[in-house]
């Protein structure tokens, strides 16, 4: 599978700009068996897909994930994947809006 090297996690914000974390490919997998991505502190972690469908992954206890609006391969061209509704990070299914 050719995964992009990064990916852009956009969070939508109550401020006036989304929150956008840039997460990079480890060489682990997820349980969907897509790549694992995380940021530079190593608490952001997410299995992304093929088609852009994002799970986060807990990096630590009580983490309560805020989900990303949409995962985008960073980049003038914004030519990655489409953005997915985003799941509810235990079923897979989209979360509840």
């Amino acid at each position: 599978m050719n995964s992009p090297e990064t990916y852009e996690l956009v969070f939508q914000a109550s401020a006036v700009e989304d929150d956008v974390v840039v997460v990079r490919r480890t060489e682990r997998s997820g349980a969907g068996g897509y790549p694992v991505y995380e940021d530079d502190t190593g608490i952001v972690r997410a299995e992304i897909s093929n088609r852009g469908e994002v799970r986060m992954l807990a990096s630590g206890g009580h983490q309560a994930h805020h989900f990303p609006v949409l995962a985008r391969v960073p980049g003038p061209d914004r030519a990655g994947p489409p953005p997915q509704t985003p799941s509810d990070g235990r079923t897979g299914q989209p979360a509840a809006a």
